[in-house]
């Protein structure tokens, strides 16, 4: 019977891009846009995609109305650019992820599932090439909500639709690498597991409260014990 619903992060948490993914959407703004806007400097982390192409075309001085009008073409292009560009020489997984995975995977309690700020077109890709992909069945993504904070209720009703169960806030562990994760757990009242294999140190993760602290995910034993058997109080 299932007890747990666990919800991963994909950038800094599951693995990590190198500066292909910039350079794409880069590319694929000015395509659309004629500019890439403040994308070459700007802080992604834990962002929703969405998001990002919003602030960094107005950091050009361009309008809502005008980023909404050719948005849904600039989301394709930059999906189709990545899924065509990229290689599995741009992605390298986190220490630890690949051997968690494959424990979560034998535990027939637990239900894995994504909760990431990615386009689900990109995101998938970037769980293919370094082949992770097949361990989340389901996921909530930037094409499911206006902002970041909405996804985990989606994440919520979308596992209540593969599995039947309604996973209760003490039964949800939601896992990231930056302070919007650790906000996306307080949502729900879920326990947040942080790690800091992100653009986060670990003191400036501490900073936002999670309930695990983590400096990677190596220690597989540890992580599913606690994923296991501890609940907040």
């Amino acid at each position: 019977m299932l007890k747990k619903l666990v919800l991963f992060d994909i950038d800094g948490t599951l693995l990590s891009v190198n500066s292909v993914n910039r350079r794409i959407l880069m590319d694929a703004l000015r395509e659309v846009y004629g500019t890439e806007g403040s994308a070459g400097t700007h802080d992604f982390a834990g962002k929703m995609d969405s998001i990002i192409i919003y602030e960094v075309l107005h950091n050009a001085g361009l309008s809502d109305g005008v980023i909404a009008e050719k948005f849904d073409k600039a989301k394709q292009t930059y999906i189709e650019m990545f899924r065509m560009q990229s290689k599995s020489t741009d992605v390298v997984l986190m220490d630890g992820v690949r051997k968690l995975l494959d424990e979560l995977s034998a535990h027939s309690e637990l239900i894995v599932g994504l909760l990431t700020g990615n386009f689900e077109g990109s995101g998938r890709h970037k769980l293919l090439l370094p082949d992770i992909n097949h361990y989340f069945p389901f996921g909530a993504f930037a094409d499911d909500g206006a902002s970041r904070n909405e996804l985990p209720q989606v994440a919520v009703e979308k596992a209540y639709q593969l599995t039947g169960k309604r996973f209760s806030e003490q039964n949800i562990i939601i896992i990231g690498d930056t302070e919007h994760d650790i906000a996306c757990a307080r949502v729900l009242n879920a326990k947040s597991i942080a790690v800091a294999t992100g653009s986060y140190s670990t003191e400036e993760l501490k900073k936002h409260n999670p309930h695990i602290l983590y400096k990677n995910l190596c220690e597989t034993d540890i992580v599913i014990s606690e994923i296991l058997h501890s609940s907040i109080n």
